[in-house]
């Protein structure tokens, strides 16, 4: 079985940082988005994969992702010419899928808890198609699996109005090669009305013609940081739940660190207090500052008399005499500072190579 994760999208509902980087390449918990797609699925026993691509981004992402080597893993690129749905991303994946079964991992969602029981489980089922499936308070604005009285699947609705129930898919999809059967015959999937090949059309598709379609409940934790208040959850709950005490740089002894935080190589930390959990990245210098809990530094930032929680700071992000940073995503090369003692908490959400002055 082979993988397929997609690094394409318009990410409007992460603007203003998507105008200039790819939502799968933000970080959190100092880590790009997409590697926790990639290390589920190596985690699974998943090894060949194949990664879409839109027009201009390929240099990029093959920037932050390399052949796969370092995971071990053998990457294949592939270009979806225009963002037009999850099933054409699929349906451009054809040829590199050779008739293996697959599963489809979007790159920005993070199953926490891990998937190899759910591989296992199609493997030994071998059902043409399974759809994963959590308990969502707001599953009206997802993907939504419809069921019978016997609770056998019957239809699979993208943001239906009035959901019967509070299922919802996040976005992890299995099938066989009769999936590809629903791009051919005379009854073949159509474009829906905003021009995309939906992925539950596909499904739909094979529902209806008496393909076996299961559906299995994900029993771990899944997050969806496609928004900003959405980032920022799941910046502190990976923190929270993974932090652990690691110092690979350097502290005086005028600095104070708490509870769990992760230090990289080549970093300082001068005349400050750290209180974790936070994981801070590499060549990052910190003097005369107050780092607070559920914060994660990129590499190559510098915060000199500075107050921050829960936040991310993305890489070489300066931030010089700004009191109280809270709650708030600062794109790369972002430079923020104050000639004045603010007493109020700020919160930023700003793209890359910003300059903000107080």
């Amino acid at each position: 079985m082979k993988a397929i994760i997609p690094t394409g999208g318009r990410g409007t509902r992460m603007q203003p940082l998507t105008f200039s980087a790819n939502k799968h390449f933000i970080p959190v918990a100092n880590k790009p988005l997409i590697f926790y797609s990639i290390e589920t699925l190596a985690q699974a026993g998943l090894r060949d994969f194949a990664i879409t691509y839109n027009l201009g981004y390929l240099d990029m992402v093959k920037h932050f992702l390399g052949n796969g080597s370092k995971w071990g893993l053998n990457f294949t690129y592939i270009l979806q010419e225009k963002p037009i749905g999850l099933a054409n991303i699929v349906q451009v994946c054809a040829s590199y899928l050779r008739g293996e079964k697959f599963v489809l991992h979007l790159g920005d969602s993070i199953f926490v808890d891990g998937i190899k029981a759910i591989v296992e489980q199609f493997l030994q089922r071998k059902p043409n198609g399974l759809v994963t499936m959590i308990k969502h308070p707001q599953n009206n604005r997802m993907g939504v699996p419809y069921f019978d009285k016997k609770d056998k699947l019957i239809k699979y609705v993208e943001k239906p109005p009035k959901p019967p129930h509070q299922y919802a898919v996040p976005g992890l999809y299995f099938a066989d090669a009769n999936f590809f059967k629903c791009f051919r015959g005379k009854d073949k999937i159509k474009p829906s009305p905003r021009g995309e090949y939906e992925i539950p059309s596909a499904f739909q598709w094979m529902i209806d013609h008496e393909f076996l379609v299961e559906v299995i409940e994900y029993q771990g934790k899944w997050l969806d940081p496609g928004k900003f208040d959405d980032w920022i959850e799941a910046n502190q709950y990976l923190l929270d739940r993974f932090t652990q005490t690691n110092i690979k740089g350097t502290i005086d002894k005028n600095s104070q660190l708490e509870n769990r935080v992760s230090l990289d190589k080549k970093s300082q930390i001068i005349s400050s207090q750290i209180r974790g959990p936070v994981q801070i990245g590499k060549n990052v210098k910190i003097v005369n500052s107050y780092i607070g809990p559920y914060t994660s530094i990129s590499n190559g930032c510098q915060i000199i008399d500075s107050s921050i929680e829960n936040s991310v700071l993305m890489e070489n992000v300066n931030v010089t005499d700004v009191k109280l940073i809270d709650n708030s995503l600062i794109g790369k090369d972002s430079e923020i500072h104050t000639n004045h003692q603010a007493k109020r908490s700020h919160i930023f959400f700003v793209g890359e190579k910003s300059q903000i002055s107080l």
